[in-house]
């Protein structure tokens, strides 16, 4: 059950803190504390808050707006999240905030996979968080989370195709992942996607997947295919982060999908879906896991209880993401993937 009582306090500390780390990665952190609350582990939030000091020490000042801008289109991707927030102020008031949701997310959509999905992911946390209740503070919140997004935007190669659209599962055995020669791991996940520019094959990768029916049953789809393939390649510190960003960027539309026209819906959904199987082109190692998957020994209070102590914040994310999903549509492929990432993690 879910417990949002210390949402806004751990917001307020963190409002001056800026969306990036010292170690040039994403700041997770507002989005570890909303997961956590989703969990039912509030009483957690501030303790991992305030005690994670490798965390802690890596935060770094909200930086400072710089000139305004009145032109959105030609921001885009210019680095300044900042700036952005102060642009967007009018876009997430309490009386219009449903409003602009639906209307940023049709415009950044198609950069779904810029700072490697971090921006829908936020946003993802953001909106769940005002569904509960609308304060200032989480309505800043999702300003700063399309800022970031919008910030840092930048789209995948597409091209029309010619083969017949599929379910996810299926669709996702046509992507091939680039030679193992060219891939560029170890650093940055947008470093690696920015091989696919090179691959002749990935442009037409974005018309595979069929959205032609219930977007809900569709999103279940392309997670429960995400998380297979999480387990498939999860088989080093690059692979573990990366593919958990396939699948919590895809289950962020989740809390998006009621504010969105079923058209933009399955629109978002097909750029989430480049994105995800984009990860897979660049990094991938190994096609899905197939068939049945063994569940792992714990339930989901376990693995909940495992992922809290863990204090790592994608794993603390990742299960919560996963244990969405499993009770939306169960799976034994999201328990295992849970309980991989938290060993991997913690």
């Amino acid at each position: 059950m879910s417990s949002y009582a210390v949402l806004d306090t751990a917001l307020e500390r963190l409002s001056a803190s800026g969306p990036d780390l010292s170690n040039g990665f994403t700041n997770h952190a507002p989005m570890a504390i909303e997961a956590l609350c989703v969990l039912g582990r509030g009483d957690a939030a501030l303790p991992w808050l305030e005690t994670n000091w490798r965390y802690r020490s890596m935060l770094l000042p909200r930086p400072k707006a710089g000139q305004a801008f009145a032109d959105g289109d030609a921001a885009l991707g210019n680095g300044r999240p900042e700036d952005w927030s102060v642009f967007l102020a009018g876009d997430f008031s309490a009386q219009n905030w449903h409003e602009g949701v639906a209307r940023w997310t049709a415009r950044l959509s198609p950069g779904a996979s810029a700072a490697a999905l971090h921006g829908i992911i936020r946003t993802g946390h953001a909106v769940r968080s005002l569904q509960d209740r609308v304060t200032p503070l989480r309505l800043r919140e999702l300003r700063d989370a399309f800022a970031y997004w919008a910030a840092h935007y930048g789209t995948l190669p597409i091209a029309p195709g010619t083969a017949a659209p599929l379910p996810a599962a299926a669709a996702i055995l046509r992507v091939k992942p680039i030679p193992a020669a060219m891939q560029r791991r170890g650093g940055a996940i947008t470093t690696a996607l920015g091989v696919l520019a090179e691959d002749p094959d990935f442009p037409a990768i974005i018309e595979l997947l069929d959205v032609g029916g219930d977007p809900e049953a569709i999103l279940s789809d392309v997670t429960e295919a995400f998380a297979r393939l999480y387990l498939a390649n999860a088989v080093d510190g690059m692979g573990v982060i990366t593919f958990i960003h396939g699948v919590t960027g895809a289950v962020a539309l989740r809390s998006l999908l009621p504010l969105l026209p079923p058209d933009q819906a399955r629109t978002t959904l097909r750029h989430l879906w480049q994105a995800g199987a984009g990860l897979y082109a660049a990094l991938g190692v190994a096609p899905p896991v197939a068939g049945p998957v063994a569940p792992p020994q714990e339930d989901a209070p376990a693995l909940i209880e495992r992922a809290v102590a863990s204090g790592d914040e994608h794993a603390i994310k990742f299960t919560e993401a996963l244990l969405r999903e499993h009770a939306i549509r169960p799976s034994p492929a999201y328990l295992a993937a849970a309980a991989h990432a938290i060993t991997a993690l913690g």
